[in-house]
């Protein structure tokens, strides 16, 4: 890019506690409407329509605690667009139509013990299903849990008693196989959803803590890109477990975001976003803005901007948006 500007606090009343991803969800609705789905300091779910600049709605009494990440699925078949809230202290998930914000469905008290940090939307022959990440730090059986569409638990996945901090899905369309991701304390790992087994394990050491996965489909290489709280980014053959790339940006990274093939944002403890050259393994920019850890970022294409970056720090710093000149 020629140059990355940062063009306004999208919000004044936005509010994320904990150190997670995914704190807000940005997406172009089933209408073509862009939106950004937060949750403010009185524990309100907004929704605010980027392209008019506005508050479109503000949902109140969602959750007994404060609501820490969201999710969207873009739901073909009924026409419609899903928006999924967890609250980590309290345990519950709720799915909800954008249309009229009813909510269709609640899962409560989803471990036993400890955090519910994260979960996602997964699809497989026609049935839709929710996935939330385990909590193991007593030692205690807590697995990845599978929920129908109807809120019944189905199944768990073996080998994932570990602490989970991020959790979402992956379809190979080359090999029609879903995959689940995780980031956890130590390890990132896959697991085959349908055989309901561990996939890879993507490190042989205990890294620290992974915050952000995604899996990058790159000149017909499947790639798995992670941050980790160890300052680096490692990029890993997503198929054989191999490690292909390490690159040292800076300590505690969070949320990651792909610009295009050669590039990549992440957030920063240091309160910067940083761009960086996957290829020379350096960083291009530093980009500064927030008074707090960066810790969401996601791209977004915008009618007026085009090519679009949102970002949210930490506590009380605001979502802000970036204008990406190419």
């Amino acid at each position: 890019p020629k140059n990355i500007k940062l063009l306004s606090a999208v919000t004044n009343d936005s509010f994320a506690y904990i150190i997670l991803s995914n704190t807000f969800t940005v997406f172009e609705s089933i209408n073509h409407i862009i939106y950004l789905i937060y949750c403010n300091n009185n524990n309100c779910i907004v929704c605010y329509d980027l392209k008019l600049n506005q508050k479109i709605n503000e949902i109140k009494n969602n959750h007994e605690e404060f609501i820490t990440n969201f999710s969207h699925y873009l739901d073909v078949e009924n026409k419609r667009d899903l928006i999924m809230s967890i609250s980590l202290d309290d345990n519950n998930i709720r799915v909800w139509n954008l249309i009229n914000w009813e909510c269709i469905l609640n899962i409560q008290k989803i471990n036993n013990d400890g955090y519910l940090y994260s979960a996602c939307f997964l699809k497989e022959n026609n049935k839709l299903y929710i996935i939330t990440s385990n909590f193991n730090l007593l030692n205690t059986s807590e697995l990845i849990k599978i929920f129908d569409f109807n809120g019944n638990k189905v199944s768990e996945i073996s080998e994932s008693n570990d602490i989970t901090y991020i959790i979402q899905n992956y379809y190979d369309k080359n090999t029609s196989k879903n995959y689940i991701i995780t980031g956890n304390l130590g390890y990132v790992k896959s697991y085959d959803f349908k055989k309901r087994e561990l996939y890879h394990k993507y490190s042989d050491k205990d890294t620290g803590t992974h915050l952000s996965v995604l899996v990058n489909d790159s000149n017909n290489l499947l790639k798995l890109i992670e941050s980790c709280f160890d300052g680096k980014i490692r990029i890993w053959n997503f198929h054989s477990g191999k490690l292909l790339n390490e690159i040292k940006v800076d300590k505690w990274l969070t949320g990651i975001c792909i610009l295009n093939s050669g590039n990549l944002f992440v957030g920063c403890y240091d309160r910067t976003i940083k761009l960086i050259d996957l290829k020379n393994k350096n960083i291009v920019k530093s980009l500064e803005g927030h008074k707090d850890w960066v810790l969401t970022i996601k791209k977004i294409n915008h009618p007026k901007y085009g090519t679009c970056l949102i970002s949210q720090g930490r506590k009380n710093d605001q979502i802000k948006m970036w204008m990406i000149e190419s």
